[in-house]
């Protein structure tokens, strides 16, 4: 499945969920990123645009040459995680849109890259909130 093909089934499937309550405020038009965009705006994903990392992958901040900001989930080569399996979180993450929740902006596929590319918000993450510094000390010594 081609990136632009992904894009159309989520960005159909999006408008499925929405229906009727799509609003001015509810803008969920996903976009397809090329690789090389998003590459440029996150300096080659520098170290020092790296926000953090999670589960699945390192996270990048990044701008775009129009100035948008921008956060990147680079999803990690080690997880088995196939076309299919990466469009339906991609479909899920779409449809969880809150003005309380980060707005997943579009994604990039480019050969074994999977990529999702969030508005970025800054200050910390809500696990600093959550859990603040001790959260972190507790996971080193795991």
């Amino acid at each position: 499945m081609d990136q632009q093909n992904l894009v159309n089934e989520l960005g159909d499937s999006l408008s499925t969920f929405i229906g009727k309550r799509r609003t001015k405020d509810m803008k969920h038009e996903l976009k397809g990123f090329n690789f090389q965009t998003i590459a440029a705006a996150t300096n080659n994903f520098s170290t020092t645009n790296k926000l953090g990392e999670g589960g699945f992958g390192p996270v990048y901040k990044g701008k775009l040459l129009d100035g948008q900001v921008i956060a990147v989930k680079r999803l990690s080569g080690r997880t088995s995680q196939g076309i299919v399996e990466f469009k339906n979180e991609a479909k899920v993450i779409a449809k969880l849109q809150h003005t309380n929740l980060v707005r997943l902006m579009g994604c990039s596929l480019h050969g074994a890259e999977r990529i999702l590319v969030y508005e970025f918000m800054p200050n910390k993450s809500l696990d600093f909130f959550i859990f603040g510094r001790s959260f972190s000390a507790f996971e080193t010594k795991m």
